[in-house]
This record gives structure tokens, sequence and C-alpha cells, in this order.
């Protein structure tokens, strides 16, 4: 496991109150407001030691320029066993809602998009192990606390994964600017996944003949296609629609 100083009110917050036996200890800068006395609070709470340093020896050992005055030493737990799929998907029922990232390789896009899942309540995320962006300092940052919430597999093989999914009663979405089907015309009720292609090339064509539909988020102008964790934010509140 690998220890890393993350930065930042919400990020350090989260930590603190979903995984606090993964802080080794809390560091503060500046002027404390109200939320960092909370945090304080709390990690004395379990034991955790706080100290004091000035503002650019927080943005120094996070590499974030903002930071908020708050950075927690923590090591980052194992990732999930994509073998814990199965079952996680049958508790989860036909509420079931996944978020798969076909190699997404910008921190922030990561970030921004488990924000965005915890937001629609998605079961979990699965990302594939290579070519793709993993946990990183600024990975919890951007999802402001989300990056505690959405359970994040790692796997090592995602056409593999794909076919677990749908062995589990899953119906994969994946979108692709190609596609001739409206995204908006896909029925997403009951267990589902969504399937979003990475930067710069999209779905994988691999990844694309996994899917049970292929569509696309109708746009107007000269367009062609939205940044991905903007189309996934798009693409999980219409789920989430559709769902009631």
């Amino acid at each position: 496991m690998s220890t890393h100083w993350i930065g930042g009110i919400n990020a350090v917050s989260a930590a603190l109150e979903h995984e606090p036996q993964q802080v080794r200890e809390v560091m503060v800068a500046g002027k404390r407001n109200e939320r960092v006395e909370q945090i304080v609070a709390l990690a004395e709470q379990h034991g955790i030691a706080v100290r004091h340093a000035k503002p650019d020896a927080l943005q120094r050992i996070t590499g974030l320029e903002r930071h908020q005055g708050v950075a927690a030493n923590y090591t980052m737990p194992p990732p999930r066993d994509e073998r814990e799929l199965p079952e996680l998907i049958e508790a989860a029922g036909s509420d079931a809602l996944l978020l798969v990232l076909d190699g997404v390789q910008d921190p922030h896009n990561l970030g921004a998009c488990l924000r965005s899942a915890a937001a629609a309540g998605v079961t979990a995320l699965i990302v594939p192990r290579d070519r793709a962006v993993g946990m990183t300092p600024t990975v919890r940052k951007v999802a402001a606390g989300a990056a505690d919430r959405v359970p994040l597999f790692s796997v090592t093989n995602l056409a593999r994964t794909l076919k677990q999914l749908q062995k589990s009663g899953v119906w994969l979405t994946g979108l692709a600017g190609e596609a001739e089907r409206s995204f908006y015309d896909i029925d997403l009720k009951g267990p589902v996944a969504l399937v979003m292609g990475g930067e710069s090339d999209g779905l994988r064509r691999l990844t694309a003949e996994h899917c049970d539909h292929l569509a696309r988020i109708p746009m107007a102008g000269d367009i062609e296609s939205l940044n991905v964790s903007v189309a996934t934010g798009i693409a999980l509140f219409e789920a989430r629609r559709q769902r009631g």
C-alpha cells in the first residue's frame, strides 16, 4: 500500500469520516476556520496526530496550490477485488447502476466523474488497470470527498469484466459519438452499466463490441464530442431521471 499526502477540506474530511484507519497524520496551516477546526477535532477523536505548518509547506507536500489549509498523510487502501462485483450487484438488485470508464487518463476527469457518480448513487465505478489513471491525490481532491463513497474497481481485463457484468444481469450502454441511436431513447431502468470512452479515442473497439447498446448524446451545432466528465454527468442523471 502506498502513502500520499492529500489536501483540501472535503478530501481530508471524507478520509477521516470513512477511513480514519488509513490516515496517519493531519497537517494544518494558516488561519483555521470552522471546518478546519472540525477536521482537527475529528482527527484528535481518532487519536491521529495533528501538526501545524506554513502554507507553502502544505503546497510542497501535496502539490496543490489550493489545499485550503489542511492536508492528511493517507495510506491508499488496496484496490477492490473484482470478484466482489457480482455480490455488490446482487445486493443492489434493480437499482444497480454502474459506471465504466474505458481509459480515462486525466486525474481531473476521473475526480469529476467520481463526484457525479456519488451524487447519482452509482453502485460501483470500474476502470481498467492499464492505460488509465487510478486513485491519486489529485483525483481525491477533485472528487471533493466522493472518492470514499463510490467503490472503485481497477480491473486487469475490461472485456472479461464486461462479460461478467452481463452474466450478472447488467445491461451495458456505451456512449459513442458515431452511434446513430439517441441516448435518450435507451431504457436505463433496472441493472445498467454506462460505458464511457477515454479523452482522445473514445470507446475502444473491443469495449464497444461488448456493449448491448451504443448511443450518442444529441448535440446542436458543430461540436462533435463532450468532455468525458461532462458526458458522464449527463448520462448518469438521465439514468436517475428515468428511475424516478
